[in-house]
């Protein structure tokens, strides 16, 4: 494959990952971060783009993310997968873009008219999904469309905001709010799962493959080789774009206080380049998110059609478009007050599964292994989950909060740890057991 392809394949995949939340969230992790901003913003990328060029990596290895998961129960992989490819679809992380793309692309232009919000962002959606539905159908003209086109104006516009941002806003850095005043590395590294890459990428992982081998690459090696090679030209555009919008939300701290990532960049625009800040930021968000959501949309259709073969591609597409459509009409605060709770309680188990997945062979593939680290991690994370949705219990908290880690996020690193490790001893001792007694009855 040309170099030219590898460069385009790899921001087309950049463009896939940055949506919504790749610009929300590190601005705010700036302005919170402030003179900790390095080692938090470190943290960022290592779930915000470390982890998910892990998952890439391994998808490719294993053929699907269903494969993955079966490793750990065939009712697991499958259910597992089904609930990703929907938080990442149209359940969460589609109508959640496409909120934003509203928010910050069009209400600030037409927000003075006396026609209802709720009437704007409906006739805004429509068109919104009416070119998301035509560009999903047409998968071969993606890379062009994205990899060409959009990615480098997203880039372009980004920068020229973020350059200009660093003449004009002199303030120097502020100490750190007290959520970043210790342990901010781990800090960022949560905050990490709030972009939902990780997630994203074992949906992405078959769009990548399908895209290579439309393109002629179809050796195993092959595959992998150029699917690392896309994933860090995705990665390296991510991690420059997070450096330099989170440092821009740092350099915010001294000009106010903002509620969030979103009115950070506003407020920097409008400082920075006036009105004309407002109408580039209105398109880099408009792009990151429309681009996100075709990503989304054609990974969603590819993976629901092979799973269920009576449905065709187009059917399942379609079907994404008119949910996501129909929950973009519900709000944004809604869909985020889901959606925060569940990556804590999913991104934990993804972590340890892809990890287990690059020592596979240490281990022989044991599925005892699997199931015992993702049994723990599953018990922790699920409850961590729920206690965000206002559900506690007094014994548990304590149980829980007792933990190793626990107060930085993390509590569910040493029980993965402890349930890999038993269900590694088990399975030697149930080999062991087996081997015994195939000898005994031989010498009988």
């Amino acid at each position: 494959m040309k170099k030219k392809d590898t460069l385009f394949v790899g921001l087309m995949l950049f463009s896939m990952f940055f949506g919504a939340g790749n610009l929300i969230f590190p601005p705010f992790l700036g302005l919170g971060a402030g003179t900790s901003f390095w080692p938090a913003i470190t943290g960022f990328i290592l779930t915000g783009v470390g982890l998910p060029l892990l998952v890439l990596v391994a998808i490719v290895l294993v053929n699907d993310a269903n494969t993955l998961g079966n490793r750990v129960h065939p009712w697991f992989g499958t259910s597992f997968t089904v609930l990703v490819y929907l938080s990442i679809g149209p359940l969460f992380a589609i109508p959640r873009n496409a909120n934003v793309a509203y928010e910050m692309g069009v209400q600030p232009f037409l927000g003075h008219l006396s026609v209802s919000q709720p009437l704007l962002l409906l006739g805004f959606s429509v068109v919104f999904f009416l070119l998301v539905y035509l560009l999903s159908l047409n998968t071969s003209k993606v890379v062009d469309y994205m990899g060409r086109f959009i990615s480098p104006i997203l880039l372009l516009s980004i920068v020229v905001l973020c350059v200009a941002g660093f003449f004009v806003l002199n303030k120097p850095l502020e100490a750190p709010t007290d959520t970043y005043q210790s342990a901010s590395l781990f800090k960022g590294f949560i905050d990490g799962y709030s972009t939902m890459d990780a997630l994203a990428s074992l949906a992405f992982g078959i769009a990548i493959l399908t895209a290579l081998k439309q393109r002629g690459v179809t050796d195993k090696k092959q595959l992998t080789a150029y699917t690392l090679k896309t994933g860090l030209i995705a990665g390296s555009a991510l991690a420059l774009v997070y450096v330099i919008i989170g440092l821009l939300g740092a350099k915010m701290a001294g000009y106010g206080t903002f509620d969030n990532g979103t009115a950070v960049l506003s407020s920097a625009a409008t400082l920075v380049l006036g009105s004309g800040g407002t109408v580039l930021l209105g398109v880099i968000f408009t792009l990151a998110c429309f681009t996100t959501c075709v990503g989304l949309t054609i990974a969603c259709g590819q993976y629901f059609s092979k799973l269920m073969p009576k449905l065709s591609y187009r059917m399942v597409v379609t079907a994404v478009t008119v949910v996501s459509f129909s929950l973009t009409n519900l709000g944004l605060n809604q869909i985020i007050s889901v959606s925060v709770p569940f990556l804590v309680m999913a991104y934990p188990l993804l972590i340890v599964l892809v990890t287990l997945a690059f020592l596979h062979r240490f281990f022989g593939g044991a599925q005892k292994v699997y199931a015992g680290a993702m049994l723990l991690t599953g018990l922790v994370s699920v409850y961590d989950g729920l206690k965000m949705f206002g559900l506690k219990m007094h014994v548990l908290e304590t149980l829980m909060g007792s933990l190793p880690l626990a107060s930085v996020g993390l509590g569910w690193v040493v029980p993965a740890l402890a349930g890999g490790l038993a269900g590694f001893v088990f399975d030697k001792l149930t080999r062991r057991e087996e081997s015994e007694q195939y000898q005994l009855e031989k010498a009988s």
